[in-house]
């Protein structure tokens, strides 16, 4: 591990010998960041040349999750498997 920016950044790699699929540690919390971000159609591609004008669109996308998560007034809930009811008459 190492610091850059002040911040403590750990590079997971694969365990030696490793074969298939194996999840990482914290991978899944960055992965669900990035699908996050990607929802938003100016992330979806890399359509911005300038780090900075890429960083501005970041910025923006999440403070826009933050404010929609902060003003829905309820926890967040999950869709559950449909039931479908018949007639069975």
């Amino acid at each position: 591990s190492s610091t850059i920016l002040g911040r403590e950044l750990e590079i997971v790699r694969k365990a030696p010998g490793q074969r298939g699929f194996q999840v990482q540690p914290k991978r899944w919390a960055v992965e669900r960041i990035f699908s996050w971000l990607t929802a938003h159609r100016r992330l979806a591609r890399d359509y911005e040349t300038s780090p900075a004008h890429s960083e501005t669109k970041i910025r923006w996308a999440m403070i826009g999750i933050m404010v929609r998560r902060l003003t829905r007034g309820r926890p967040a809930t999950r869709p559950g498997p449909r039931v479908l009811l018949r007639d069975v008459s």
